[in-house]
């Protein structure tokens, strides 16, 4: 699935493991783990169809396509260079998500944040943390992938709808929904549809948020955490 994220050219190569991965998500009896078979799969495929652009390498014309190039990237600059924005396969970032994932998995990443970027577990399990954790008024990514998610008539009438394109909603709509056809809301799907091809599982409705209001402004890659 993650073809080249071991890649001389990928700074996370060697970091994110498949025996990480697994340690991680036992901590999360629910991910990957609600639904049907189908419905485990498609959550699958779409945590590894975000979590694979926020740390893509890829380009067009990589080899075996754009989207082999996940689980490159482990941190993300600004483009000052100086400081980061995010952290480990979901980029996490701002103080607010540092402290509460710290208390869920019992470490201290206010005053030790670059765990997410050296324990592949604590960095696997950030992200995992943060796709099974509603932030109110965002559900969870895990509630909404695996129709859990009822949403309210407020919700409707912002096109918020069951769909991949709503995790894309809750993990960055500040900046990508609702603004047409958006080019990393395309690379979001196109990951997502790999994974689902690999996994041979279908896509389900709502890829895309071109359309959807956004819930609020993203707390997860608009400012950075130092």
């Amino acid at each position: 699935m993650l073809k080249h994220r071991n890649d001389g050219a990928c700074p996370a190569r060697g970091f994110y493991t498949y025996d990480a991965f697994i340690a991680a998500a036992s901590a999360f009896p629910s991910f990957g783990n609600s639904g049907d078979t189908a419905t485990r799969k498609r959550e699958i495929a779409a945590f590894f169809g975000q979590t694979s652009h926020e740390t893509t390498g890829g380009w067009p014309s990589a080899p075996d396509g754009p989207y082999a190039w996940g689980y490159c990237f482990l941190r993300e600059r600004n483009p000052s260079g100086q400081q980061y924005y995010g952290r480990g396969p979901i980029q996490i970032s701002w103080n607010y998500n540092y402290g509460q994932c710290g208390n869920a998995i019992g470490v201290d990443l206010i005053n030790n944040p670059d765990l997410v970027a050296t324990d592949a577990v604590i960095s696997f399990k950030s992200a995992i943390w943060f796709w099974m954790t509603p932030q109110s008024p965002k559900p969870s990514s895990h509630d909404v992938i695996t129709s859990q998610w009822t949403p309210s008539s407020a919700d409707v009438a912002a096109g918020r709808l069951p769909g991949y394109g709503t995790v894309t909603n809750i993990i960055n709509g500040g900046l990508e929904c609702g603004r047409g056809q958006d080019s990393r809301v395309e690379d979001r799907i196109g990951f997502f549809k790999r994974y689902c091809d690999l996994l041979g599982v279908g896509y389900g409705n709502n890829l895309d948020c071109y359309s959807q209001t956004p819930f609020g402004n993203s707390v997860l890659n608009l400012h950075p955490f130092v």
